[in-house]
């Protein structure tokens, strides 16, 4: 049986639950790690489940 494959992007995804959760649920006040995951995203092209809330969270950030 093969070894099971590693999901791309699971810690950034788990990093922006942790901020999330520190910060009232504030995406303005996690960026930096939403940023992460996004780069992550760009560097695996898409491939990882976690990537589809990456845009909607972006979306929630008001431009600087």
């Amino acid at each position: 049986m093969p070894p099971p494959i590693k999901e791309p992007c699971k810690k950034e995804a788990c990093d922006i639950q942790a901020c999330l959760s520190k910060n009232n649920f504030l995406p303005q006040r996690c960026v930096k790690v939403i940023e992460n995951l996004q780069s992550c995203c760009e560097k695996c092209e898409n491939k990882s489940t976690h990537c589809g809330s990456v845009s909607s969270l972006l979306k929630q950030i008001p431009k600087r």
